[in-house]
């Protein structure tokens, strides 16, 4: 593991391989070995599931099996829940805290032209950052210790996990799956996952909005018989965090990654496909689809929405080669109802994500994307409301960025309410709310694997105004006050609070209020939370 410099407090770490980071997370605790001979086929997926629950340690499978295939191999340990925390998020894109790259990002798309000496030398103290952006090609890698092609390519030796019962079968469920436009030659990194067919074949299941089925549908219209497509697991965790990423067309992956580790993204060429891959992943499977050949029917899964994604039709991924590192480890997940590994993956989009946000509407102050609602059905939103109808707008102008296309019901709220507070969210909500005259209607693409509509891929949604309203927005009567204490009062009792001998009640923890106390009551019950969240 490497780390890169100290900038106004944003460190960023690089890490030689998964194996580098399992054994961080080992050494801060965060790492529990499994040594008990596991079944991959459902049994290795109630245990994760069980664990991520709960917010528990990434798993180190060491001992692993499949009853429904017993001639497979899995020599390699498998990881589970590698993500699954906010302090772990954090780790895997080489900081203590998610907000330390949200403040940096914020810094370099805020930063001004300098008007004086000194401003430029803090400008100039940011431009390192950008330094570690640009991948740089090396002729030889980790990732191709082992080099697998022909019949030596068996995908027997992953262990791939069936996760729940009804499942197609065993799936690849964290690749990055790369591929080049046939006619611009823009690469890209998504994260599809991949349905084991046999030994050298998975089905490749990228949705009709996501860029690789574009280059896929580019490749037809040409005429290829072949599109090279290379998929790589593990590495430097910031990848896999990388290919989930909602970027903006033309923004690679892999300069993002090398902006998170604040370290270059070190690449190699594939052994049998014209494409380039990290070096320092643990696994590469390199191959192709045919976009003249028949499609494959996929599925089902148990997807993230918490229910089963049906069978729909799909490419075929040929596999031409797998190469690896001699000590590589398999990292996979479980999706499902959530809470889940992935809410934690949502989460560090919401927080890196919302500076980019505030470019496009500079009126929003904050942004939640609740776990429960597997992250785009519910979008919380505060702003600071300039004029009538505000909301709308904003509304409107998230459904026109990127994947955010995807929410189905966005709630505005006023800049004073706490939108990572869902009670406060749900009282200041519900109090403002006149359902007839609040609630807008709308229709537009939804997500793929939305079951919720009468059609695919087209469905209605919403926008919930709960800002206080207007005069010019047809309110006539008078707004009230929402009720505070005043703060004189509330250091007066925090004073008196210790001396008052009132065992077992929280101070003011029954009370909903707009904003945040920063008076010593509410740094008791934030270190109160902070304990009960590391005692989870």
């Amino acid at each position: 593991m490497t780390a890169a410099g100290q900038k106004d407090g944003h460190a960023a770490m690089a890490y030689d391989g998964f194996g580098a980071f399992a054994k961080a997370l080992e050494e801060r605790g965060e790492l529990v070995r499994i040594k008990e001979r596991i079944d991959l086929h459902l049994e290795a997926s109630e245990i994760a599931q069980r664990v991520m629950k709960t917010e528990g340690p990434a798993l180190l499978f060491e001992n692993v099996h499949d009853t429904t295939r017993p001639d497979a191999q899995a020599p390699f340990p498998l990881i589970v829940n590698a993500y699954g925390s906010r302090r772990r998020m954090s780790l895997a894109l080489g900081v203590d805290d998610l907000e330390q790259h949200a403040r940096a990002i914020e810094e370099l798309i805020t930063a001004r032209p300098p008007s004086g000496a000194r401003e430029l030398v803090e400008l100039a103290r940011k431009v390192p950052e950008l330094a570690h952006v640009f991948p740089r090609p090396s002729r030889e890698a980790p990732c191709q210790e082992v080099v697998l092609t022909g019949d030596e390519v068996d995908l027997d030796q992953l262990p791939m996990m069936t996760t729940w019962p009804n499942d197609g079968g065993p799936f690849i469920t964290l690749p990055n799956v790369i591929t080049r436009d046939p006619q611009s030659g823009g690469r890209n990194i998504g994260m599809y996952r991949m349905q084991r067919i046999d030994r050298r074949t998975t089905a490749m299941h990228w949705q009709v909005h996501k860029t690789g089925a574009r280059h896929f549908r580019a490749a037809k219209e040409l005429g290829l018989r072949r599109l090279d497509v290379a998929v790589a697991l593990g590495g430097d965790p910031a990848l896999t965090y990388a290919a989930t990423a909602p970027l903006p067309d033309g923004i690679d992956e892999w300069m993002f990654a090398g902006f998170l580790r604040g370290s270059a993204v070190r690449t190699v060429k594939c052994k049998t496909v014209d494409l380039e891959v990290p070096a320092e992943s643990d696994f590469v499977l390199e191959g192709y689809v045919d976009p003249s050949e028949a499609l494959f029917d996929e599925g089902p899964f148990g997807d993230h929405t918490g229910y089963y994604t049906l069978v729909e039709r799909f490419p075929r991924f040929h596999i031409t080669a797998i190469t690896h590192r001699r000590d590589a480890i398999y990292p996979a997940t479980v999706v499902g109802p959530p809470p889940m590994e992935d809410a934690w993956l949502g989460k560090a989009t919401e927080r890196l994500f919302l500076p980019l946000l505030r470019t496009m509407f500079p009126e929003v102050r904050d942004m939640n994307l609740p776990v429960f609602g597997a992250f785009h059905n519910l979008v919380l939103i505060s702003i600071k409301k300039q004029y009538p109808f505000h909301a709308a707008r904003v509304a409107h102008g998230l459904w026109g960025a990127g994947q955010m296309m995807f929410s189905k019901v966005i709630c505005v709220v006023d800049d004073d309410v706490n939108v990572q507070n869902l009670e406060e969210v749900a009282w200041r909500l519900l109090a403002n709310l006149d359902p007839k005259r609040d609630m807008s209607f709308v229709e537009g693409p939804i997500d793929q694997l939305d079951h919720g509509a009468n059609q695919a891929l087209y469905g209605g949604k919403v926008v919930i105004d709960g800002t206080r309203k207007w005069a010019e927005e047809g309110y006539t009567r008078e707004w009230p006050e929402v009720l505070r204490m005043s703060d004189a009062v509330v250091r007066k009792v925090d004073a008196l609070w210790p001396s008052l001998g009132i065992a077992g009640v929280t101070p003011r923890a029954h009370v909903l209020e707009g904003g945040k106390h920063d008076g010593p009551v509410q740094r008791v019950l934030d270190a109160a939370r902070g304990l009960i969240g590391r005692s989870r």
